[in-house]
C-alpha cells in the first residue's frame, strides 16, 4: 500500500509505527464562519482515507482539532460585539452539523485549543530551555535559526526567505522569519496567564501540543489542505522536533484546492460557498462523488454543471442498487447464476486503492460494474438470489462503506428534502430567464413569495443561492 510523502515528495510504503495501530492527525477549522465548500474537500477525502485505512484492518485514532482561539475569532467578535467565546462555540456547533450532513464519520477526538494551555505552555518552556525560543516583552518567539532543517516540508531555502521577507518593525525579533509562540495580550481580548505574562497562544504551537497530547510524540499520518504546508506545518515540524528530539510525522498528506475559475476558493478572496450553501442543491453522495472523482492532491475546479453530472452519477447507482433490492425481495428465486467475477472487480477496486487513494479509478471502477453487471441481468432470466445479494455486497464495501457516495439503507425513504431544493432551484432559475427579459415584475413576486414562505434568495455575482429563516 502506498501513500505519497510530501515530506520524501515521493509514494512511500505505508508501514505504521506500531500496526495494526494507525495514528492520524488533521487539522481541522478556525471557528468564526461556516467552512466553505473547499475545505470541504479536505474533510470528505481525508474521511476516505480512514475509511480505507480501516477496511484493510488498520485500527485508525483520527484527531481533528478544533482553533477556537485566533485573530479571526477576536476580530469577528469585535465586529459583532458578541464574547469570543459565544462565537467559537456556535460555529464549532456548526462545523459538527455541517460533517454529519456530508456523511463524514467522527473523529475519535476532537481537542480545543482553549482546553489545552497547560501542553503549549510546557512545549513552549521546553524549546526556551533549550535556547530556541526566546522572549521579547511577554511575547515568545521561535528561532528558524536554531533548527537545521528548517524547509523540508515545503523544500524552501531558509536564506532565500529571509531574503525575501518583510522585516515588522514592531516586533523586535531576531528573524523575520521566526513566528510566534505566545503573544502578549492586547485590551479586549482573550487571555490567559503564562510564565511570560498575559497573553494567547500562537497558531501553530496549537497543533503540535494537541496532537502530541492525544497521539504521542510520533504519529502516522498528518493531514490537511496545501496551503497549510508552509508556514503552519513546516512549523509544527520546526518546534515538535526541536522540543522532543524525535521525528514529528511519518506521512504528510496534503489535499489540493477547489478551484473556481482557476483561482483558489478562499474566504480572503471572497469567492467562495460555504458547504451548507452547496448543499441546499446537491447531495451529500453528489459532493463526496464531485471529489472523488480527482486525484486527492490535484487541483479542482468547482462548478454546477460538474456537480450537477456528480448528483446523476450517484442516481446511477441508486438505480442499480433499486434494481437489486427489488430482486433481492422478491418470493421467489431463480436457479441460474451468471458468470460474472465479481471478486475480479473487487480486486482492481481494491489494487488502485492501494496506489495512493486512487479514488477517480475507483469511481470509474464502481461505474464499470454497474454497466456490466446491468448487460448480465437484462440478458438472463432466472437469475439466482445469491448473485444480486453478491452484487449488492460490492456496492456496500466500495461505493457505501469507503467511498460514501450511497447509503443503501436510505433508499427507501422518500427524498422531499431534495425535491424541495430541486423546486426552489427551478424557480429561481425561472427568476433568472424572467430577469434576462426585464420582466422584473414577475421575478420580484417570485423572490416574494419565496420570503413568505421562509425562503430568502441571495443573489451574488457568481449566481442566487437560498437560505431558510
Amino acid at each position: 500500500m502506498l501513500i505519497y510523502n510530501t515530506l520524501t515528495k515521493r509514494k512511500e510504503e505505508f508501514i505504521p509505527i506500531n500496526p495494526p495501530k494507525v495514528t492520524m492527525y488533521m487539522c481541522g477549522p478556525t471557528v468564526y464562519d461556516y467552512f466553505h465548500i473547499g475545505n470541504a474537500r479536505s474533510f470528505i477525502m481525508a474521511d476516505i482515507v480512514r475509511r480505507y485505512l480501516q477496511f484493510k484492518g488498520f485500527q485508525v485514532k483520527l484527531v481533528i482539532n478544533i482553533t477556537d482561539v485566533d485573530d479571526k475569532i477576536i476580530k469577528k467578535s469585535n465586529d459583532e460585539k458578541k464574547p469570543a467565546e459565544e462565537i467559537a462555540g456556535f460555529y464549532s456547533q456548526a462545523f459538527f452539523e455541517d460533517l454529519e450532513r456530508l456523511k463524514v464519520k467522527p473523529a475519535d477526538f476532537y481537542p480545543k485549543a482553549t482546553l489545552h494551555l497547560a501542553e503549549m505552555i510546557e512545549v513552549i518552556k521546553e524549546l526556551e530551555s533549550k535556547g530556541i525560543a526566546y522572549n521579547i516583552d511577554g511575547n515568545v518567539f521561535y528561532d528558524v535559526s536554531k533548527f537545521d532543517t528548517y524547509g523540508k516540508l515545503s523544500g524552501k531555502n531558509l536564506d532565500e526567505l529571509e531574503a525575501g521577507a518583510r522585516v515588522d518593525v514592531n516586533e523586535k525579533k531576531k528573524n523575520p522569519l521566526d513566528f510566534s509562540l505566545w503573544k502578549r495580550a492586547k485590551e479586549g481580548e482573550m487571555c490567559w496567564d503564562s510564565p511570560w505574562g498575559i497573553g494567547r497562544p500562537g497558531w501553530h504551537i496549537e497543533c503540535s501540543a494537541m496532537s502530541t497530547k492525544h497521539l504521542g510524540r510520533s504519529i502516522d499520518i498528518h493531514a490537511g489542505g496545501n496551503d497549510l504546508i508552509f508556514p503552519h506545518h513546516e512549523n509544527e515540524i520546526a518546534q515538535s522536533e526541536a522540543a522532543f528530539e524525535q521525528k514529528f510525522v511519518r506521512y504528510w498528506m496534503h489535499f489540493g484546492f477547489l478551484n473556481i475559475q482557476n483561482e483558489k476558493m478562499s474566504k480572503s478572496l471572497g469567492n467562495f460557498f460555504t458547504a451548507r450553501d452547496v448543499q441546499q442543491k446537491y447531495s451529500a453522495e453528489a459532493i463526496r462523488l464531485f471529489f472523488a472523482q480527482t486525484n486527492y492532491g490535484g487541483p479542482l475546479n468547482f462548478s454546477d454543471e460538474l456537480l450537477g453530472a456528480a448528483q446523476k452519477g450517484t442516481e446511477k447507482i441508486i438505480n442499480f442498487a433499486e434494481r437489486l433490492e427489488e430482486e433481492i425481495t422478491k418470493e421467489s428465486s431463480g436457479n441460474f447464476y451468471p458468470n460474472f467475477d465479481v471478486k475480479k472487480f473487487f480486486g482492481e477496486f481494491e489494487k488502485v486503492m492501494d496506489d495512493d487513494f486512487n479514488t477517480p479509478q475507483a469511481v470509474a471502477l464502481i461505474f464499470d460494474f454497474i454497466r456490466s453487471a446491468n448487460k448480465i441481468i437484462s440478458e438472463n432470466d432466472n437469475i439466482q438470489k445469491e448473485f444480486y445479494l453478491e452484487l449488492k455486497s460490492f456496492l456496500k464495501k466500495t461505493a457505501e462503506d469507503i467511498l460514501g457516495i450511497v447509503h443503501l439503507d436510505e433508499l427507501k425513504k422518500p427524498p422531499m428534502f431534495f425535491l424541495e431544493n430541486d423546486l426552489i432551484n427551478l424557480l429561481i432559475n425561472i427568476r433568472e430567464n424572467l430577469k434576462k427579459e426585464k420582466n422584473y415584475t414577475m421575478a420580484d413576486l417570485i423572490r416574494n413569495k419565496l420570503h413568505e414562505m421562509g425562503i430568502i434568495l441571495q443573489d451574488s455575482k457568481t449566481g442566487t443561492t437560498f437560505k431558510r429563516k
